[in-house]
């Protein structure tokens, strides 16, 4: 005969189904604001995430529910209670997304309870990855939250990779009930989940390579555009020669053996634009002549004249620079900017016209460009044709109104025409 205490254990279905559907519509209330204040609290990350979440059905939770006494009964443990009546899933499209999620999570929640699944796991879950934080349910939300065995609302963290293996895991293995004894299905599995794990890791990677390679763009362009006011305002006589060796200056220099091609042209590219950036111009152009020489595809070798030639215009080697500017144009005749810089260089030698016309074809283009606009109505003041320089200046302004240097050549315009007419 059953004792008392195992008699206790045993929950009424029916007393339990009753309370739970009476409960159910609270429950998605409370999930409905709190996914809203969770999107609200990780929006500001500028993270591409997607958010879902779920009320447990009732057949599910009854399931678990007995699956987590049995569990008790066979250990002689306390039963442990369900957790995830309410859930949420943030799924990421990179590994370190996650690390960031939950630092944001922890920061504005109470965190009960922290599993990372995948490192204790039987084969049947083939090791895979997920983070699960219990949070405590905000005192706000708790009125609308009766008769959970804990407050507490979970919260799953996943790349889009480990959400789509654990969807199709689900199918396979659990909804299925499969076990698949065979070795060669076990390793079929495996293999499957180890590529997938690979793949995160490897869009991690090149994520992080992106970041770097955009982060030293930014910083070159800026470098450059600072050189280029530097040459316009007349406050540095441009180099004659077709081959000048002006040696670098900056930042120091970068060591030739310390970067390799590992990746490729991407990673020779970065380690140009790092030593374009560190003033070592001299390396810099090695590197970029290096992949010129491997012949790549006429869109690539565009980028890396143009780059090159960005190279040679700081070290003043004006001859140089055009002539990439040039090859640019060759290989890649939508270019505006390749244009604009050409018509940037023959500025530098007093060839307005030819820059006139260059800024010129980068307008046809792309008409928005503001700096090839605000040029060419420099040129034409240098040149006297006041008009042309007004209205150029005109169209400028209504691109960026704030613009300082567009401002005081207008004005500088507006002063010349003012004494011409008197």
């Amino acid at each position: 005969m059953e004792n008392e205490d195992s008699v206790l254990l045993i929950p009424d279905k029916a007393k339990l189904a009753s309370q739970y559907e009476n409960a159910r519509a609270s429950y998605e209330i409370a999930l409905a604001k709190f996914l809203s204040t969770i999107d609200a609290i990780l929006q500001p990350a500028g993270l591409r995430l997607t958010l879902k979440s779920r009320v447990k059905g009732f057949d599910s939770y009854y399931s678990k529910k007995l699956r987590l006494l049995k569990k008790a009964w066979t250990e002689k443990t306390p039963p442990v209670p369900v957790n995830d009546i309410l859930a949420m899933r943030v799924i990421c499209p990179f590994l370190g997304d996650l690390s960031v999620v939950e630092s944001i999570l922890r920061e504005h929640f109470t965190v009960e309870e922290v599993e990372r699944k995948g490192s204790e796991r039987s084969f049947r879950e083939f090791g895979y990855e997920s983070i699960h934080l219990l949070l405590k349910i905000p005192e706000d939300l708790q009125g609308l939250c009766p008769h959970l065995e804990r407050n507490v609302i979970e919260i799953q963290l996943r790349t889009i990779l480990q959400e789509a293996w654990a969807e199709v895991e689900h199918e396979l293995v659990y909804k299925a009930e499969f076990t698949p004894f065979d070795e060669p299905m076990k390793r079929k599995l495996a293999a499957l989940n180890a590529n997938l794990t690979l793949s995160d890791i490897i869009f991690q990677e090149i994520l992080e390579f992106q970041k770097k390679l955009n982060s030293e763009l930014d910083y070159r362009r800026d470098t450059f555009y600072r050189k280029i006011e530097e040459v316009t305002d007349g406050s540095e006589a441009p180099e004659q020669g077709s081959d000048g060796q002006k040696a670098p200056s900056g930042h120091g220099r970068v060591d030739k053996a310390g970067y390799d091609d590992s990746y490729g042209m991407d990673g020779l590219m970065l380690a140009a634009l790092e030593a374009h950036n560190k003033a070592d111009f001299a390396t810099a152009i090695s590197i970029y002549t290096k992949i010129i020489d491997r012949k790549p595809e006429k869109e690539v070798a565009a980028v890396v004249y143009k780059h090159r030639g960005m190279a040679y215009f700081a070290q003043s080697e004006y001859r140089n620079a055009m002539n990439d500017f040039s090859s640019c144009v060759e290989k890649d005749p939508e270019c505006y900017k390749a244009l604009y810089f050409r018509g940037v260089t023959k500025t530098v030698f007093g060839d307005y016209g030819g820059a006139i016309d260059d800024f010129t074809s980068a307008l046809q283009i792309y008409p928005y460009h503001f700096f090839s606009r605000y040029r060419r109505a420099q040129c034409y003041w240098k040149m006297g044709d006041q008009i042309a320089a007004q209205a150029d200046c005109e169209i400028a302004l209504r691109i960026e109104p704030d613009n300082e240097l567009a401002r005081h050549l207008a004005s500088q315009i507006r002063e010349k025409m003012a004494t011409d007419f008197f």
